[in-house]
């Protein structure tokens, strides 16, 4: 790389012990705000389906990312605590085959890095020439979970690279995918996408078959999905209790409006609804003016957008899948299960049908290849 400033990194860093992260930033933040306010004046709606915060915009911000933070912290919210226990098992019994195949990991999604570390721990001990690298719409959530995962792995510092850009788009997996094989040559990547990232995209078939398009043959993907064993009207209102009974969670989705606009959003007007929709339980959280009045909204750089009465604003989309739903997701994608994880949850007196189910992925060399577009009208 000759005389450059990125050649001359890896010296300046060494044996400095300021908190120093590398990120490269793919995307211009004031367009991300201008593409949250044309979602944030999207038609009129009292069931959250007009006006909404698309997925990775709850989590943009540096306001967003704290609220996360203290979610998933916060000791009343149990399926975050329970759950990264669960997967501390799971991934116990899956990492021997993740070692034997992949040597680095690229996180889609880093979250509080808590997960991260466990792979960091396993897969360095693998293999110590491995790279870290994080990706995440959010530059300040990409920052304090990378830093999170690194620290509590004790993974070099120079071994890391954080990426910031907006996984829901194309043109950037594109990027992606391309940057990776300059970046690793032919040795093969372990994928994360933990969390039930997948569930909170409005088109969640069409969000896992754009990273499976990231893979080649080599690589593998770790996804994590939250399960449901019934989709009876009982288990969809456990799935909206579930949600709605931890405050931290509650303030959490309301953290994107309340720092990118001047509404003044109260918590008990903020509404969870399930419903079953493509064999999973599908749950969105919006916030609804319930006042006789309209509400005049500003967000930096926009024009005002006028909230009339029982207007809504989705703040968060997610789900609970069946089995089969998973298969078909999976197989939808191109991608065949090498590996599957189950356990439910017992965190409670009361029996419920839900859990987590940690799968290990790979392409389907014999999944049907879509024709190209100009073959259609052939």
């Amino acid at each position: 790389m000759g005389d450059s400033a990125i050649s001359r990194i890896d010296s300046t860093l060494a044996g400095d012990d300021f908190a120093w992260s590398v990120t490269l930033v793919g995307e211009d933040q004031s367009d991300k705000l201008a593409t949250l306010a044309h979602y944030l004046d999207d038609g009129h709606s009292t069931s959250g389906d007009g006006k909404r915060v698309p997925s990775g915009y709850a989590y943009w911000g540096i306001g967003p990312t704290i609220a996360w933070s203290n979610a998933s912290n916060d000791p009343t919210y149990m399926v975050i605590k329970v759950g990264t226990e669960m997967f501390r098992r799971q991934w116990r019994t899956i990492s021997p085959l993740v070692t034997d195949e992949c040597v680095h990991l690229v996180s889609l999604g880093v979250g509080t890095g808590a997960k991260d570390g466990m792979f960091l721990e396993t897969m360095h001990r693998a293999n110590p020439s491995m790279l870290y690298v994080p990706v995440d719409m959010s530059a300040e959530m990409l920052r304090t979970g990378s830093r999170t995962a690194v620290r509590d792995a004790h993974f070099p510092l120079d071994r890391s690279l954080g990426l910031q850009i907006d996984l829901s788009l194309d043109g950037n997996l594109e990027e992606l995918k391309q940057f990776l094989d300059r970046l690793v040559g032919d040795e093969a990547i372990l994928f994360s996408l933990v969390g039930n990232t997948v569930a909170n995209f409005d088109d969640d078939a069409e969000f896992l078959d754009g990273i499976a398009k990231v893979l080649r043959p080599q690589d593998r993907m770790l996804v994590e999905f939250a399960t449901t064993e019934s989709l009876a009207g009982d288990a969809v209102h456990a799935a909206e209790a579930e949600y709605r009974q931890t405050r931290g969670f509650v303030e959490f989705v309301a953290s994107a409006v309340r720092y990118n606009t001047d509404l003044k959003i109260d918590l008990e007007q903020v509404r969870f609804t399930g419903a079953v929709d493509d064999e999973s339980i599908l749950l969105k959280v919006f916030w609804q003016n319930v006042g006789s009045e309209t509400l005049r909204m500003a967000i930096p750089g926009s024009r005002p957008v006028h909230l009339k009465p029982l207007d809504t604003i989705r703040l968060y989309t997610t789900r609970k899948y069946t089995t089969e739903r998973i298969d078909q997701l999976v197989a939808d994608a191109g991608l065949r299960t090498t590996h599957v994880q189950r356990e439910r949850f017992r965190y409670a007196r009361r029996q419920n049908p839900f859990g987590l189910e940690l799968r290990l992925l790979a392409p389907d060399e014999n999944a049907p290849t879509p024709l190209p577009a100009f073959d259609v009208w052939k």
